[in-house]
């Protein structure tokens, strides 16, 4: 018997027995042993405003439609970023006792089943605890690099840092997906980082990663547009990474752009975007918009970059930076006992966090 992370109802969270099944042949059986948490995500579905709880997804039409919502409540096995130890193992393709980066949701133990079940072993030199950045928050980042690259050169992208090399790069929002793209720029050699934020404490995360900083109130456009100079009336950054859900930091980041410039979009929006004002620098400034949603590489991509390669991407990261990121950006570690409080906090904002991390104290003992 194990448990689960459930949201029973908006605002109502908490942990339920689950049974696990016998471990099938070709499969294996973890316990968890980290489960980071992604507030953004995660907290639309305890705040209720998840566009899957309101509507119907037809995934063949990719279109929302009026009807049955896709998903109800209670909403059990949340989450993309967990590290489990196997336990028990009826495959040769990962042995027992080792530690793997999967995405199962907020739960004490699984039983993968090999049919449909991705996993990365991690490597012993790493930090296990940034294995939650492994199977799917990492990829995220590195594909929205991969779309920078490949609107720079098209299906002739060769290296993963092709579209920010040497470039002047600007990252709206500090949260983990910010963050940790603004890391993937620095370490791809980008001329200079700017993360852009509202928040003094996480400002000061992104400085301690390498990156410059300015806040929101401090006119960022207008100042990266007179540091950023190109040539007569070509000012501003060569990419945006749009890193937060909220129309006022897509409106920015159209802003912090120079003509004919791109921003790439990573965020989750469930509002609306009156901010967003096309008429104004999107028109007059010739500005394009892409969104790296992390089910699509780019397109003609899919053969080369797949998601193996974006998470091997990020092992490469995480073992150039890893020092400083656990240091930085993993700001909460939590027994899983705590997490239906936590999650809770975060939805009400009476707790603030960057990456928090849900922690199996057996393992601590362990290790």
């Amino acid at each position: 018997m194990g448990e689960v992370l459930s949201i029973e109802a908006p605002g109502e969270v908490r942990l339920v027995g689950e049974k696990l099944g016998a471990v099938p042949e070709g499969g294996f059986r973890v316990v968890t042993t980290y489960s980071g948490i992604s507030a953004g995500t995660e907290l639309t579905y305890v705040k209720g405003s998840n566009p899957y709880l309101a509507a119907t997804w037809d995934p063949a039409l990719g279109l929302f439609a009026e009807g049955t919502p896709s998903i109800g409540y209670p909403v059990r096995g949340i989450g993309y970023m967990q590290v489990g130890r196997v336990v028990e193992t009826r495959t040769r393709a990962v042995r027992e006792g080792a530690l793997v980066a999967m995405a199962y949701g907020h739960r004490t133990g699984y039983v993968a089943d090999p049919m449909n079940d991705r996993f990365v072993e991690l490597p012993g030199d790493l930090d296990p605890m940034l294995g939650v950045f492994v199977a799917h928050m990492g990829p995220i980042c590195a594909n929205g690099l991969l779309h920078a690259a490949t609107d720079l050169h098209g299906p002739g992208v060769a290296d993963l840092g092709d579209g920010v090399r040497g470039r002047r790069v600007a990252v709206v929002g500090a949260g983990v997906v910010g963050l940790l793209t603004a890391s993937f720029a620095l370490s791809y050699g980008a001329a200079e980082v700017v993360v852009v934020d509202e928040t003094p404490a996480r400002l000061d995360i992104a400085e301690a990663l390498g990156a410059g900083t300015l806040a929101f109130d401090e006119d960022p456009a207008i100042e990266l547009k007179r540091r950023w100079r190109h040539a007569p009336s070509d000012r501003g950054a060569d990419v945006v990474f749009q890193c937060r859900g909220r129309p006022r930091a897509l409106a920015l980041a159209l802003k912090l752009l120079r003509p004919q410039g791109t921003v790439i979009d990573l965020a989750f929006y469930t509002d609306g975007a009156d901010e967003v004002r096309l008429g104004e620098e999107f028109h007059h400034n010739g500005l394009s918009l892409r969104c790296a949603q992390i089910g699509r590489v780019p397109r003609g991509l899919a053969h080369v970059w797949d998601r193996e390669r974006l998470s091997y991407e990020t092992i490469a990261l995480l073992r150039r930076r890893g020092e400083l990121l656990r240091e930085h950006l993993i700001t909460d570690v939590v027994g899983f006992a705590d997490a239906p409080q936590l999650l809770a906090d975060l939805a009400a904002r009476r707790r603030h966090t960057v990456q928090a991390v849900l922690r199996d104290h057996v393992e601590d003992e362990r290790g």
